[in-house]
């Protein structure tokens, strides 16, 4: 519903790392890296399946981005969260840029939403492959 999602039958830091690895590939690195599972362990003790939500950006699209209109930090990262499941798969889930361009009238951010869209699907084509 708010973007991409694949599921790969890997261990969750393999996937994590596969996933960095290919949104590396794409330009994108990876600025934050919240461990959700483990905060809700300390803060709240409270077990929980690995849960990570990576903050992807790409430099070049983001300078763009924020050149045009200067309040769409509030949109950035682009988040991928990396989530464990209970039958021992992973799902890897990206933020569909497009849900921003929804939010902003500047038809150019729109197309730099669109350039990160297509970046992102192949990033997932390259997970599912």
């Amino acid at each position: 519903m708010y973007g991409l999602t694949v599921t790969v039958n890997l261990p969750f830091d393999a996937a994590v790392e596969r996933v960095t690895e290919e949104l590396k590939k794409e330009g994108f690195g990876v600025l934050t890296d919240i461990d959700v599972a483990a905060t809700l362990k300390t803060k709240l003790g409270l077990e929980r399946l690995p849960y990570r939500i990576l903050g992807a950006c790409n430099p070049v699209l983001a300078s763009k981005a924020i050149e045009l209109e200067p309040d769409i930090g509030l949109l950035l990262p682009c988040n991928v969260v990396v989530r464990q499941e209970p039958d021992g798969k992973v799902s890897i889930l990206l933020l569909d840029p497009n849900i921003m361009a929804e939010l902003v009238t500047n038809k150019a951010v729109c197309e730099i939403a669109q350039e990160a869209r297509a970046r992102l699907d192949r990033v997932k084509a390259a997970l599912e492959g």
